[in-house]
This record gives C-alpha cells, sequence and structure tokens, in this order.
C-alpha cells in the first residue's frame, strides 16, 4: 500500500478519473458560459456577439429593470445573517454537546436530520409555520397575546429576507455544529485537566483553549457560511418566487428567471459567471485575511 501512494504514476491514474470528471461536469460549462455571456442570445438562433456589454447592463445601465445590484446586495445581507445567526449558534450547540452530557449521541443526531432534509421539502414546511393565516408562527404569538406582532412574514419587504434566513438556520446549523463538535472532541482531555486545576472556569476554558485549537474549522465554517449565502437559490425560490420583488430577489433567482423564463441566455449567462468570480474573490479575500490574522498572531 506504501509503495502504490509513494508512486507518482499510480497517483495519477487514481486522480484521474475525478479530474475528467472535473473537467466534463465543472470546468467546461464554465467556459461555455463565459462565452454565452458574450453574446445576445436566445437560447435558440444565431447568436451575435456583443463582447462586455451584458455586464455592463448588468451593473450600470439595467436596461431590463433586473436590478441585478440590489440582488448581490441581498446575498451579502443573508451572508451577515449567516455568519451571525448560524455560527455562534452551532459553537454553543457544538460546546454544550462536546461536554459529555447525557443524552449526546441522540441529540447530536437530532441537530444534524434537518441537514439531510430537501431544501424543498423545508421550505414547503416553512411556507405553512409562516403563512399568514393559518401559519404555526402567528399562531403561537396569537395564543401568547402578542397581535400586533403578527405579521406577513413573506410578502412584507420589510421581513420577507430575513424570513427565509430561518429555515435556512434550522437546516444548516447542525452541519457546521458537527464539524465544530469534532474538532472540540479532538482536543486533549488533558488540557482540560491542567485548565481545571489552574482553577480556570467553563468560559475561561473556552476563549483560552477551545477557540484559538477549533479556529482552523470555524475558519472552514465561515468559508462555508458566507459561499452558501451568495450562490443561495432553492429556499428563496420555493417561498417566495422572487416576490416581493426586488427584496427577495437574488443572482441565482434572477439568472434562472432570465433564462427559463425570458429565453435571455446571453444575459443569464453573464450572470452565473459573476457569481462564479464573486465566489472566487471572496474565497481568495477570506484566505488572505486569514493568512493575514494567523501572521498577526504569529508574532
Amino acid at each position: 500500500m506504501q509503495q502504490v501512494f509513494g508512486d507518482k504514476k499510480a497517483i495519477a491514474v487514481f486522480v484521474l478519473p475525478a479530474l475528467v470528471l472535473f473537467i466534463l461536469a465543472g470546468f467546461i460549462p464554465i467556459v461555455q458560459s463565459v462565452y454565452y455571456s458574450m453574446l445576445d442570445w436566445d437560447g435558440i438562433g444565431k447568436g451575435k456577439f456583443v463582447g462586455l456589454a451584458l455586464y455592463k447592463d448588468l451593473f450600470f445601465t439595467d436596461t431590463y429593470d433586473m436590478q441585478f445590484v440590489h440582488s448581490v446586495l441581498n446575498t451579502f445581507y443573508l451572508a451577515v445573517l449567516s455568519l451571525v445567526l448560524q455560527l455562534p449558534f452551532a459553537f454553543f450547540l457544538a460546546l454544550v454537546l462536546a461536554r459529555g452530557n447525557k443524552g449526546e449521541k441522540f441529540y447530536r443526531t437530532l441537530f444534524f436530520i434537518p441537514v439531510t432534509i430537501s431544501s424543498a421539502v423545508i421550505g414547503l414546511m416553512f411556507l405553512s409555520i409562516l403563512n399568514p393565516n393559518y401559519g404555526l408562527l402567528n399562531t403561537m404569538l396569537e395564543q401568547l397575546g402578542l397581535h400586533a406582532w403578527k405579521h406577513d412574514w413573506l410578502t412584507d419587504e420589510k421581513t420577507a429576507l430575513s424570513s427565509i434566513m430561518l429555515p435556512a438556520v434550522w437546516q444548516w446549523v447542525g452541519y457546521y455544529m458537527l464539524l465544530i463538535y469534532a474538532a472540540i472532541k479532538g482536543i486533549s482531555e488533558e488540557l482540560f485537566d491542567a485548565a481545571k486545576i489552574d482553577g480556570a472556569s467553563r468560559w475561561r476554558t473556552t476563549f483560552s483553549i477551545v477557540i484559538p485549537l477549533v479556529t482552523p474549522i470555524l475558519k472552514v465554517c465561515i468559508v462555508f457560511a458566507i459561499i452558501g449565502s451568495l450562490k443561495f437559490f432553492d429556499l428563496t425560490f420555493i417561498m417566495t418566487n422572487g416576490t416581493p420583488a426586488p427584496a427577495t430577489d437574488v443572482p441565482s433567482t434572477l439568472m434562472y428567471a432570465t433564462i427559463f423564463k425570458r429565453n435571455m441566455y446571453g444575459y443569464g449567462s453573464a450572470m452565473a459567471v459573476f457569481m462564479v468570480v464573486e465566489c472566487l474573490v471572496f474565497y481568495g479575500v477570506l484566505q488572505w485575511l486569514f493568512r493575514v490574522r494567523g501572521e498577526e498572531n504569529g508574532k
């Protein structure tokens, strides 16, 4: 076995199928999208080459009143909500479960179950929960005497986008919790014993031992949360279908509507290319920030 993995030719043979699959399913479609984004094309006839005109229209002219820039800002808002709501809650759950409390395995599985459920199912479920007439949320508020808080959550421009984040938090907090939980479980018990002997409180142990040692996995969670928000689609599409526009529009839903409803394949491809570039740029910026932060802490 050691000879096989030490042989570069053997490694190349094992990697080749995955590389071919990546090129066919990932790289080639991206290259095609870049080409289509330079065409004024309806997907059927012959496209007219327009260069970067469609990108200019997306961000400056907005000929078709897409409000694409507004949709990009919506994803930034979702990214902030994801970081503020999902990661702290996931860290808290992981910290509690990792202490070896009774029922640890049961609760660990329970919190992870939403990750295995289809986003379509979750979206439909929360459509019922947030329904203004018979939804569980408004019913609970009414039973608690908070009649003034009852709301049409998904049609009000002020609450629609935030309401979409509620099922996203419920679905993915268990995923981040499990990653952080595994990292905490990997910390040597000797460190906790030494901290206990020194008289360190649980909060002091958390900030001085747990957080520094799980920082690498926290960085991974931050990257996943932000990149996932930038390509947010399924829950937005199922729960609002772009209404009220542009309050709940995100680039992916605009891309879908542009390509499949308006038959503007070139324009939609420009949106798709922007999303790919945006994710790559954010990933690069995050890695740079993590590296700079690491160098500062190392001094």
